[in-house]
């Protein structure tokens, strides 16, 4: 048994950041799930826009949709979800065998929908339908204008990946936002049971204060901001208001791991995934990452649910001059605004592509 495999006993998933059409067409995804125990992935325009930069696999698809009339985000949507569709027929049987706990894809609506929350509401709808797939999540960013989306979304039963948090307080935010999408279900006696996850970033952390502090304390900031975020992940769980929630047939919303591949070249290339090692959670890995856990990976024991060490180590960042909640505001605001920038140089990409193969055609 492999390490990947290892974590895959403790209880926690892994998910795969990453997808493309090649891994589909050439049995690299499935030997994934079965080699490293992963099962789910998800995407986001960044990946998306490598893999249709990167490969020629796209162009018939791009050709085929152009000459049909579709153009930027409907090709685009048409052809993520074509990949999307294949990735959860592979991970459907463990989405059955685990009762909808696992085995789930990520699709995001538009970037430049992250102030917008009608238009996200509408969005995470139509793309959820779209897919035709029971174990499709859509991913919804926790800014303040997607927190009233994700309750809305859920309550109309779509699945939602909360992504982009970077606190606790973030995170708090979107998990209750659940809570009240599940509430208004049930007093409308509508089935409880609508899936989410609430995803935590944590490595960029660390990049955005790297040249700030003393080298003793690099790459150890995120792992305890994500310590912080477990143990109020571990409270709610354990809070009366959930505990209704489950006793009325609700699933949790589980916690999930993002940017967990290492980002400073003299840091171990498995630092995040070794510290971040907790049951009823999710890891995303990206493959390099996935591949090297799986090689010489360690598991050094659980997260603890307290948050460990968590709260001096971040007193130490504050004393050093570090404002988390300043810094995590700002990491949000910077991370949407990659994603806006990366879904304009997809659609610039798709566009381009489109008129290339319409005049080699």
């Amino acid at each position: 048994m492999n390490k990947a495999q290892e974590l895959h006993q403790l209880g926690q998933s892994l998910w795969l950041d990453n997808i493309t059409r090649e891994m589909l067409d050439n049995g690299t995804l499935r030997r994934y799930m079965n080699e490293f125990s992963v099962t789910g992935l998800t995407s986001n325009p960044t990946i998306f826009d490598e893999a249709i930069g990167n490969s020629a696999a796209y162009d018939e698809g791009i050709r085929d949709k152009a000459k049909s009339g579709k153009s930027g985000e409907a090709l685009f949507m048409e052809l993520a979800l074509e990949d999307l569709r294949r990735a959860a027929d592979l991970f459907r049987p463990v989405f059955d065998a685990t009762d909808g706990v696992d085995g789930w894809v990520s699709m995001e609506v538009s970037p430049l929908l992250a102030n917008d929350t009608s238009g996200s509401i509408d969005a995470a709808a139509r793309i959820y339908s779209q897919a035709e797939r029971p174990n499709l999540y859509v991913k919804i960013p926790g800014t303040p204008e997607g927190v009233p989306a994700i309750e809305e979304s859920i309550y109309n039963g779509v699945p939602i990946n909360v992504t982009l948090l970077f606190s606790r307080e973030q995170y708090v935010a979107a998990a209750e936002a659940y809570l009240r999408g599940i509430e208004r279900r049930i007093a409308a006696k509508r089935d409880p049971r609508v899936a989410s996850v609430a995803s935590l970033f944590v490595s960029r952390w660390d990049k955005a204060v790297g040249d700030k502090i003393p080298p003793e304390s690099r790459n150890r900031l995120g792992i305890a901001i994500a310590g912080r975020t477990y143990r109020a992940y571990r409270e709610l769980l354990a809070s009366p208001r959930w505990r209704k929630l489950a006793a009325a047939g609700a699933r949790p919303q589980r916690l999930l791991w993002g940017s967990t591949g290492t980002k400073d070249p003299h840091a171990s290339d498995t630092l995040y995934v070794e510290a971040l090692a907790a049951p009823d959670t999710i890891d995303t890995v990206p493959e390099k990452t996935l591949r090297a856990f799986a090689e010489h990976g360690e598991i050094k024991g659980v997260m603890a649910e307290d948050g460990g060490d968590a709260e001096s180590v971040l007193a130490r960042f504050t004393k050093a001059g570090i404002d988390t909640a300043t810094l995590a505001v700002q990491l949000q605001r910077d991370g949407a605004q990659a994603f806006v920038k990366s879904w304009q140089e997809l659609m610039t990409r798709i566009a381009d592509k489109s008129e290339a193969l319409a005049h080699a055609g």
